[in-house]
């Protein structure tokens, strides 16, 4: 939302480009020594590669915590399909828009998310994009996934810079918080750009999240096989994404 830290610093900043890791609250050479460490870290051969992004603006902690608990599903639903491979990615405070070395369970990234907390700043959704855009130029990344409840930026920028995703395949699936029309008008159109998915759900809604969360992963993992496969064996968030995406997920 408009308010948004982290309890610490394994995540390294997203400038130009930004795939580090977060680590438990210590000093800045600490801190600097441990990014130097992890900045070569790859995902595992084979796992489909998911950017799990998040506002961490102030009024976003009861949602982080939330969503500190249910990763864990994706990680479960993805080993059905090939395996997952993730980067956390968040913004707060003042300008700074972090992103994580990748990991390929859900301890390591439970671990992460615990040491940061929210601090209050205005979105930089745009500063998401473009990493994933950057990302991807690198490495082949499967898809994004957003969890916010707002959008303080000029549209049209993000929407230039979903046109870049589209282009490189990446698919990006907002998942959002509450009713804020204008974030809902921006994600809708960053989700039909990129041919990906926009639902929202209730404050505090765990089951909704950790469905969309499970179904986002079985589509990183396997593609639209996985998710059709998911929704065929009654996965609420999968049949809720298929019938978000451009075409029930055909098209593109």
């Amino acid at each position: 939302m408009k308010d948004g830290s982290a309890r610490g610093g394994e995540a390294g900043a997203v400038t130009g480009r930004g795939d580090a890791g977060v680590a438990p609250r210590s000093g800045n050479g600490e801190i600097e020594a441990f990014l130097d460490s992890v900045a070569r870290t790859v995902p595992a051969a084979g796992a489909g590669r998911l950017i799990f992004a998040l506002d961490a603006t102030m009024s976003r902690q009861p949602t982080w915590d939330l969503a500190t608990e249910l990763q864990a599903e994706m990680f479960d639903e993805a080993l059905k399909a090939g395996g997952l491979a993730v980067s956390l990615v968040y913004f707060r405070g003042l300008g700074e828009c972090r992103a994580s070395r990748w990991v390929s369970d859900s301890a390591a990234l439970k671990s992460m998310m615990a040491r940061i907390d929210c601090r209050a700043g205005h979105t930089q959704i745009g500063r998401v994009l473009t990493h994933a855009v950057e990302t991807a130029r690198e490495n082949r990344v499967a898809a994004l996934v957003y969890v916010g409840d707002a959008m303080e930026e000029n549209p049209d920028d993000l929407a230039a810079a979903a046109g870049e995703l589209a282009l490189l395949g990446v698919r990006t699936f907002l998942f959002q918080e509450g009713h804020d029309p204008v974030a809902e008008r921006t994600f809708r159109e960053i989700a039909r750009v990129t041919g990906g998915a926009h639902v929202r759900f209730e404050p505090g809604a765990a089951r909704r999240l950790g469905e969309l969360l499970r179904a986002v992963a079985a589509y990183a993992a396997g593609g639209l096989k996985a998710l059709t496969a998911l929704s065929g064996r009654g996965g609420e968030g999968a049949r809720l994404l298929i019938a978000a995406m451009p075409g029930g997920g055909g098209a593109r």
